[in-house]
């Protein structure tokens, strides 16, 4: 699968929405999450508080996608990247464990920002969504013009999959304190194997995908 490369509208978008994430990911840090306002957030990037609106709709996005922003992208990609003769679940499962494991420096200053947080938790957690219109773009021309509401509902199911996974992982099970702090909005610290839960929440899909790839052979 193949995209042509952005033009120069398409470039400067990208480099304006670069800047707003890493400029309130340092403004956060600095100053804390709470001592952050939107405007400051545009000046530091160079922006109008009007411009900063076309990108992100709160602080809190701006935030989380120095972490998130373009997994999606990096999602489909790599499934895409997989062998013909790999499963198509399998595919989807590294690719997600992959990308949402394989994280530097930078991303965990982000994420350990975001378990500090219930906004920016939710925030987090919201980007999963946008797993959904990539993956099915690759998952649909994996299984050929035939199995695009499929697609759809594939990597939907999937992208809720992984949210619920993120959900465990930052909402202990069976412990009433750490509930309560994450309700709260105090510190949650990660509990259990982030790959462990993300394959387990992925794993009950995997016979629907297996399904659509045998109709395909058909």
């Amino acid at each position: 699968m193949t995209t042509p490369p952005p033009g120069l509208r398409e470039r400067k978008k990208q480099a304006t929405r670069e800047a707003l994430r890493e400029a309130a990911l340092r403004l956060a840090v600095e100053r804390g999450p709470d001592q952050v306002r939107v405007e400051d957030i545009a000046e530091a990037a160079g922006v109008s508080p009007r411009t900063y609106n076309n990108y992100f709709a709160s602080r809190e996005q701006a935030i989380v996608a120095a972490v998130t922003s373009g997994r999606e992208a990096r999602i489909a990609t790599a499934v895409a990247a997989r062998p013909a003769g790999v499963r198509l679940a399998d595919a989807v499962t590294e690719a997600v464990v992959e990308q949402y494991t394989n994280t530097g420096e930078h991303e965990q200053q982000a994420l350990l920002l975001i378990t500090t947080r219930t906004a920016l938790r939710d925030a987090f957690l919201d980007t999963t969504a946008d797993i959904e219109p990539p993956l099915t773009a690759v998952i649909a021309e994996r299984l050929g013009d035939t199995g695009a509401h499929t697609a759809r509902v594939l990597a939907a199911s999937a992208a809720a999959a992984v949210r619920i996974a993120l959900e465990g992982w930052l909402r202990p099970a069976g412990n009433p304190e750490a509930a309560e702090s994450f309700g709260a909005g105090g510190l949650v610290v990660p509990s259990g194997s982030l790959p462990d839960r993300l394959r387990a929440a992925l794993a009950p899909l995997a016979p629907a995908f297996d399904a659509a790839e045998r109709r395909t052979q058909l």
